[in-house]
């Protein structure tokens, strides 16, 4: 069986509101939305390469926080993996400085708004259903 690589996805969050990037490349996903993140290097933990991933593509300093459970297969051999993240204090804004053109903050009942990429729906719904909990 061939090795799976993962990729991490960020459900980063700031005062109830979820972090959505819209891919500017490759051209069959650009213009669609996505939680930023990318491929775990080896040698490297799925929570720094998150953090270092956020740096990279948006600029900014962040914590994981916490996974959400599952997996989602993306085109073979990688996997999706989703951590809730939050911006560490006195940390920049984000902006798209990388695979990404615009960012948008999204408030619980705009989250469906976007389109997102299909292999972020479920986990998108998996953060959505955590943030209704939290809600409660």
């Amino acid at each position: 069986m061939t090795e799976r690589i993962v990729v991490v996805g960020a459900a980063l969050l700031d005062g109830g509101r979820l972090l959505a990037a819209r891919r500017s490349a490759p051209p069959e996903l650009a213009g669609r939305w996505e939680l930023p993140g990318g491929k775990v290097e080896e040698g490297e933990t799925p929570e720094a390469a998150l953090v270092r991933e956020l740096r990279e593509e948006l600029g900014v300093e962040t914590e994981a926080v916490e996974r959400i459970p599952g997996e989602w297969p993306l085109k073979a051999p990688y996997v999706l993996r989703v951590w809730t993240a939050r911006l560490l204090p006195g940390s920049a804004d984000p902006k798209p400085l990388q695979d990404h053109d615009e960012l948008r903050w999204l408030a619980p009942e705009e989250i469906w708004d976007v389109d997102w990429l299909d292999q972020d729906v479920p986990a998108v719904r998996e953060v959505v259903a955590r943030l209704d909990a939290g809600a409660r």
